[in-house]
């Protein structure tokens, strides 16, 4: 025990002393673990399940997401931004009380249509594991409410601590439970929001407040931030529908092999690089409120976006360059086609890795209308573009329409939000057009690699050697944060 304190001072030590860029890093450092879990199992995942396991997994996600968005009134989302403790709390549990609630509905709705549900998603066997899908919106709805009364109380190390542990989770029951077939993965899946709230839940439940919450003060507290289910829900469902539309649709008018090669590409892809949004997003939600109360909201926008576009860029433009060829050598040679969808969506990825952290100034500045608005027109967009490629019966076209179309509403949603902070078009483009130039000179050897030896495994060699002249970036980003 007396090492293991040694090495946390250690690493304490290594953290940055600014405390935005601080607590990013313990975010960062823990969620990175959970996740680079995540990516070293997905090779062994993908030997011992189907692109047809996978699909069923995409699609109950994409059910699962879609419930978990309304299963808290996204009165969530509102823990964070009382001034008092005891209004704070008082919302908290009407988090909880309003995900239970929706966890008994969901109950109701599979015992009675869950067969029908399944068939109407074109995947008729999913319906003898739909009875994990209220477990699942037990479990994900608790977690949310703890989650983001750990980001109110900047308990940044829980729940990167906690991240770990549900990544853990999750892959234990996955491995240890193959030969259960694609009930494992969904069964890891639910496990891992179990887990969140048991290690999230224990500081709630010591908290003095907590004895003092009354009926009144629920009600008082449903009232004020009614904005929330009103108008938040309806952006929450656009957001979480057209985010988990691909899956559902794609097994729907395709087969469940086009889902299973999307959602690969999209978890491999989307993981890595929501690590870091995720932790500048929910530290940035912690600090605009009062940032802006203070008069510093632009400067902490300008500095995060900058921040932003110059991690996202080189992963980008790597998984543009190579990603097909990176795809069947980890995953094997049917994986294939999922390096080309994540080509597609390499430029869908880098825009909301940007623009997604920051969209939270939606509920800071309580504009949750044109939050509405804009989550609104982002589906009808993707709806679309999967409706056009469907009809065209073109696989391909329709990831591209859809990764494209999505690529371009986040940038509307970026421009928007930067400049209600303040902040000019010239002030936004050129944080990111620095991020290119660099992310270029980091990333060019290994398109040249791909040109001179398009056979074989010697790009590998030019891989190599960009992601070194990557780290040495990341690097030397890393050493800013510290002035």
């Amino acid at each position: 025990m007396k090492m293991i304190r040694q090495l946390s001072v250690s690493a304490g030590r290594l953290l940055p002393r600014q405390p935005f860029a601080r607590s990013v890093s313990v975010l960062v450092g823990g969620t990175a673990s959970g996740q680079m879990l995540m990516v070293l199992a997905a090779p062994l995942l993908t030997r011992l399940f189907s692109p047809e396991d996978f699909g069923l997994l995409a699609v109950y996600g994409g059910l699962l997401a879609v419930f978990l968005v309304v299963a808290n009134l996204r009165y969530e989302i509102a823990i964070p931004l009382p001034e008092d403790e005891q209004t704070a709390t008082d919302v908290t549990v009407l988090s909880l009380l309003a995900g239970c609630l929706t966890s008994l509905l969901t109950a109701v709705l599979v015992l009675c249509a869950g067969d029908a549900i399944a068939a109407r998603l074109g995947v008729p066997a999913l319906a003898g594991h739909l009875w994990l899908l209220p477990v699942g919106v037990f479990c994900g709805s608790l977690y949310l409410a703890v989650h983001y009364w750990a980001v109110r109380h900047k308990r940044f190390a829980d729940i990167a601590g906690t991240r770990i542990k549900q990544v853990v989770t999750t892959l234990a029951v996955q491995l240890l439970g193959f030969k259960l077939g694609p009930l494992a993965l969904l069964l890891g899946h639910a496990s891992g929001h179990g887990m969140g709230f048991v290690a999230l839940g224990r500081h709630l439940l010591h908290s003095p407040q907590l004895r003092q919450v009354s009926a009144a003060g629920i009600l008082a507290a449903a009232r004020r931030y009614r904005r929330f289910p009103l108008f938040s829900t309806w952006t929450g469902l656009f957001n979480t529908a057209g985010s988990q539309l691909p899956p559902l649709m794609l097994a729907a008018l395709f087969d469940p092999v086009a889902a299973g090669l999307y959602t690969l590409a999209q978890r491999v892809l989307g993981a890595p690089m929501a690590v870091i949004g995720t932790a500048i997003g929910g530290v940035f939600l912690a600090n605009a409120a009062e940032a802006r109360r203070e008069g510093r909201l632009a400067p902490l926008v300008a500095s995060v976006h900058e921040r932003l576009a110059q991690i996202a860029m080189p992963p980008a433009l790597i998984i543009l360059f190579a990603a097909p060829q990176m795809f069947t050598l980890v995953f094997g040679e049917r994986w294939h086609d999922a390096g080309h969808f994540a080509q597609w969506m390499a430029p869908w990825l880098y825009v909301t890795f940007v623009a997604s952290p920051l969209s939270s100034l939606f509920d800071v500045l309580e504009q949750q209308k044109r939050e509405l608005l804009f989550h609104a027109v982002l589906l009808a967009t993707r709806i679309g573009a999967i409706a056009t490629g469907a009809m065209l019966g073109d696989l391909q076209l329709t990831i591209a329409l859809f990764a494209l179309g999505s690529a371009l509403c986040w940038c509307g949603a970026l421009v928007w939000v930067c400049g209600s902070a303040g902040i000019s078009l010239g002030s936004l483009l050129r944080p990111t057009v620095r991020a290119l130039l660099w992310a270029l000179a980091c990333t060019l050897p290994l398109p040249i690699g791909l040109t001179l030896f398009p056979e074989g495994l010697a790009w590998l060699a030019f891989l190599a050697l960009a992601a070194v002249l990557c780290g040495i970036r990341y690097f030397q980003l890393f050493r800013q944060s510290y002035q």
